[in-house]
């Protein structure tokens, strides 16, 4: 499991998984600056590392594997990883370094662990989507593994960034998941077939409220991501929004 740490039961859920799966199960955490535009959050992203061994031991990895970036990015480093057409999507849009970055540092974790298997979490799916079709293209030899989803009980996504939150800030979040829902509602009840329609619909189920503004809340093809006209076949709902300084992502497939 590659992870940036800051543990919960999200990622928990992948090392549980992977041990029920798997005779050895590592766990990477490292914060990874690759994927860091200037002015986002690298410096506070929180980190928890005697916190987050104690957690990955408890819930069956065999090893934590921490390196430091030093280690990962040394004097000189200049190999980049792009992959194309699908990270001109979604969080691609306004997070110009994310995806290098991530497809670079994932590469060189798979290279040093040599896994035979590597499990994510559905909350990142663009990222998911992206790896896979790395591994694709490059012929690496592992197996990825993709979890549902893990959230609290109003439904709100768990993510390492949601500490940042007060509790007035939760309750404006959980809109996002809310909307999805909508979008889901009126596809399975066949009162939306057009995307755009859809589109709408989500975003008009989030409040106008201070402190909360929506980034993208879109139809896409599960597969390219683009966005279809009309939704004839399974789809994929996606957010990212800010509650604050914070933001937050989500999506639900619609099959």
């Amino acid at each position: 499991m590659p992870t940036m740490g800051a543990l919960h039961e999200g990622h928990l859920s992948l090392i549980r998984q992977a041990r029920r799966d798997n005779d050895i199960v590592v766990v990477s955490i490292f914060v990874n600056p690759a994927q860091f535009s200037p002015g986002e959050d690298y410096a506070r992203y929180p980190r928890s590392g005697q916190r987050d061994r104690a957690l990955a031991r408890q819930a069956g990895a065999d090893m934590v594997f921490e390196p430091n970036a030093a280690d990962m990015y040394t004097r000189g480093f200049q190999t980049s990883v792009e992959v194309g057409k699908l990270t001109k999507h979604l969080c691609g849009l306004t997070r110009a370094r994310l995806f290098g970055g991530v497809c670079v540092v994932v590469a060189k974790l798979f290279e040093i662990v040599r896994p035979d298997i590597a499990y994510f979490g559905q909350k990142d799916y663009q990222q998911f989507v992206i790896i896979s079709q790395m591994v694709r293209d490059l012929n690496m030899d592992v197996r990825l593994k993709m979890l549902p989803i893990v959230r609290d009980r109003d439904g709100l996504a768990l993510s390492s960034r949601n500490q940042y939150l007060t509790g007035g800030q939760c309750k404006l979040a959980i809109s996002l998941y809310q909307a999805l829902r909508a979008g889901r509602a009126a596809i399975k009840k066949r009162k939306a077939k057009n995307a755009r329609t859809v589109e709408r619909l989500m975003h008009s189920a989030i409040p106008h409220a201070s402190g909360i503004r929506i980034e993208y809340l879109q139809v896409c093809d599960p597969d390219t991501l683009d966005r279809p006209r009309k939704i004839t076949r399974p789809v994929l709902l996606a957010g990212a929004l800010w509650a604050g300084k914070t933001r937050l992502i989500d999506n639900i497939l619609v099959r």
